[in-house]
């Protein structure tokens, strides 16, 4: 039955898009009665912060998706088998399952695939929102002469551009039949999504509150950017971990199959435009080439634990960013626990989603140090530019005077 079943099917687009509106309309009322009495600004805010932390639950319930192989629960995008959902869908799933009673199509896994599209498409309307309000203030501001808002439009119209790309690479995903590259960089675009938002919300509760980006040191803002860098190879590996199912390629600790250094095949394992579970040539991707996803992600954890825990020493030392060294750490730790109970407890679902979910805070607290502090250099040289400019005013008054 799916193998029949169109690949891109727009018949159902309309309802969709017009469940996302009644999904969106829930946060939408919630944040409009807990700020009624604010400003459109403070509203603006709200609602910023607030799809951020959904779109951190739709990570988390992408991980979910995935993880359950629920990627290919309904066959077609952005629809169930041309339907809005699995209930008009049942003869076809039903027919599927009783095919493959294990997957890909079964009842279980179409809800889970159709309700993560479902929380996309709401995520989606709330950016749409933020962006149109956003370019609206604007527009306000200047015809009033006023202070325009503490974030340019052009932060959420991109946002809306990328979570648009993002929706592009979900239906990839779904017609390329799980690819894993296509997979791999779905999970990444949901993630600088996350960092997107968050530096607006940052902007935003530094101009409600009055505050100013931290200055701190040149050298401790590199080891901060650079700390943010390698996390992100180390969520691209483990990305490319999850997508390929090669968890289990390693499980014990700290060996490999009961070795320092176990039978790898690095060309294959990183080979990248292929089928899952495939090489280019149409033949299987061995046991090593496996091994070699695994044990590359766990090298690569050793290195960015240490970056993290001399990054949290160092801003503990200099006294600054606290709240953000100790979400560090903790998430840090958590990273460890979560990522031990993947080997040794045979890949358990609880912790293997809340690996992923540490892995999506660990860019949204690494952004929002990023957005609330400053180089010492940098903000030396933007006090010293006004004050120069001033200068030949201030020396020409003086000779005519």
């Amino acid at each position: 039955m799916s193998d029949a079943q169109p690949l891109y099917d727009l018949a159902p687009l309309a309802r969709l898009m017009l469940l996302g509106v009644l999904i969106a309309l829930g946060p939408l009322v919630w944040v409009w009665l807990r700020n009624r009495k604010s400003t459109p600004l403070k509203r603006l805010q709200a609602l910023t912060v607030l799809t951020l932390f959904l779109t951190f639950d739709l990570v988390l319930f992408g991980a979910f998706t995935r993880l359950t192989d629920s990627g290919l629960g309904c066959p077609d995008w952005p629809g169930c088998y041309g339907n809005a959902s699995p209930v008009g869908a049942r003869a076809e799933i039903a027919a599927a399952q009783e095919a493959m009673p294990t997957g890909p199509v079964t009842h279980g896994k179409a809800w889970v695939e159709m309700v993560h599209r479902y929380l996309a498409t709401g995520v989606g309307v709330l950016i749409i929102v933020i962006t149109v309000s956003s370019w609206v203030q604007r527009r306000q501001a200047r015809q009033q002469g006023i202070a325009e808002p503490p974030i340019s439009p052009w932060w959420p119209t991109f946002t809306l551009f990328w979570v648009c790309l993002q929706g592009a690479f979900g239906a990839l995903t779904v017609t390329m039949k799980l690819f894993p590259a296509i997979v791999t960089l779905h999970l990444i675009g949901g993630l600088v999504l996350l960092a997107l938002l968050c530096v607006q919300a940052v902007r935003h509760a530094h101009w409600a509150q009055g505050r100013v980006a931290e200055r701190i040191a040149p050298a401790l803002r590199q080891g901060l950017l650079w700390t943010a860098v390698l996390v992100s190879v180390q969520i691209v590996l483990g990305g490319w971990v999850s997508t390929n199912y090669a968890v289990l390629a390693c499980t014990s600790f700290p060996t490999c199959q009961g070795s320092w250094w176990p039978a790898m095949d690095f060309a294959q394992g990183f080979q990248v435009w292929r089928q899952l579970g495939m090489l280019q040539d149409g033949s299987h991707i061995s046991f090593a080439g496996l091994t070699a996803i695994h044990y590359v992600h766990r090298l690569m954890a050793y290195v960015v634990l240490a970056a993290l825990l001399a990054l949290v020493w160092r801003l503990y030392k200099a006294a600054v960013l606290p709240v953000q060294a100790r979400w560090l750490l903790a998430l840090s730790l958590a990273q460890l626990a979560t990522g031990l109970s993947n080997v040794v407890l045979d890949w358990p679902l609880l912790a293997a989603v809340l690996h992923t979910g540490g892995a999506a805070a660990l860019v949204v607290v690494l952004t929002w140090a990023l957005a609330s502090s400053r180089s010492t250099a940098a903000a030396a040289t933007a006090t010293a530019a006004p004050e120069e400019s001033q200068a030949p005013q201030g020396a020409s008054r003086r000779v005519s005077a």
